[in-house]
């Protein structure tokens, strides 16, 4: 709601905006708490990453507050200088971008096939892709490390980099497709009788509205892969496993290293967080994208 003319309305400062935000009822005093309790683990795990091993081993992380001093980045210095940590850091960015932008890349095209392109088959295939969506991973694991063994691909970046790209276009076909749907008909159309191609109604219609619903998909993929210890465990090895894949095994040989655990567990948790705020805007317009005409 606007102003009339002719009144000037002052700006609230901080303290405004936070009492504005607290008189708003006991909802948002509930999701503040919430999101205390969300953010203390994360908290704890940060705190954990910069103190040394003697100190996590006898007291809490939450002794930081009244002994600062504990505070040290000597755990990251040391986990820099990890060769097997770094590079399994390394892997897992190998992994996941060529990963997510191949089913992003795909998904859209495929996506885009099925809302507006008419071929033969097309429902039938479209039912498929559905169907795919109800396949789970675990069934296909062994069938695919056979096929890795017999192609040479087992243990190797780009089996893994295949396999997520397999399992992740059915969900971004299916997902693009109904969101390319919503386009008008009418633009297409008219982009048609002025000559446009489909790659150029494609690229300079479809793509710029369908920005929200593409990059929520290239997060829910980026996160799935970085995240993924399930398929790296299986069908890479000593030299092209991911970071948890690393982790894990730190931890199965070092259970009490919980100093250079927690550097590489904070280092793998906030690379995705920095990917979803990134592109959390779009991942909101995506989410309501179909709540208003």
């Amino acid at each position: 709601m606007t102003a009339p003319a002719g009144i000037v309305t002052a700006k609230r400062g901080a303290a405004g905006r936070i009492l504005d935000f607290f008189g708003r009822g006991v909802v948002n005093i509930v999701l503040v708490i919430v999101a205390v309790f969300w953010l203390v683990p994360s908290i704890g795990l940060a705190l954990s990453s910069l103190r040394n091993s003697v100190d996590n081993s006898q007291t809490g992380w939450w002794t930081v507050f009244t002994r600062p001093a504990q505070l040290t980045v000597d755990n990251y210095t040391n986990l820099l200088s990890n060769s097997q940590f770094m590079g399994s850091f390394v892997n897992t960015i190998a992994i996941t971008l060529p990963a997510t932008a191949a089913v992003v890349i795909i998904g859209s095209l495929a996506g885009y096939a099925f809302a507006w392109i008419r071929f033969p088959g097309r429902d039938w295939l479209l039912v498929a892709v559905i169907v795919l969506l109800a396949v789970p991973l675990q069934v296909s694991l062994i069938p695919i490390a056979k096929l890795y063994g017999s192609i040479g691909l087992f243990g190797s970046i780009l089996g893994v980099i295949i396999f997520h790209t397999a399992y992740g276009l059915p969900f971004a076909i299916f997902l693009l497709r109904n969101f390319f749907t919503q386009v008008p008909g009418e633009l297409l159309e008219a982009a048609r009788l002025d000559g446009a191609s489909e790659w150029r109604i494609f690229s300079r219609i479809i793509l710029p509205l369908g920005m929200p619903a593409i990059a929520s998909l290239a997060i829910f993929q980026f996160l799935w892969v970085w995240n993924d210890m399930l398929v790296a465990l299986i069908f890479t090895n000593a030299t092209s496993q991911p970071i948890t894949v690393a982790i894990q095994s730190q931890l199965r040989q070092f259970g009490a290293n919980i100093d250079i655990l927690s550097a590489g567990a904070f280092l793998s948790m906030i690379i995705p967080l920095i990917v979803f705020f990134a592109f959390q805007r779009y991942f909101v317009s995506a989410l309501l994208a179909g709540s208003t005409k």
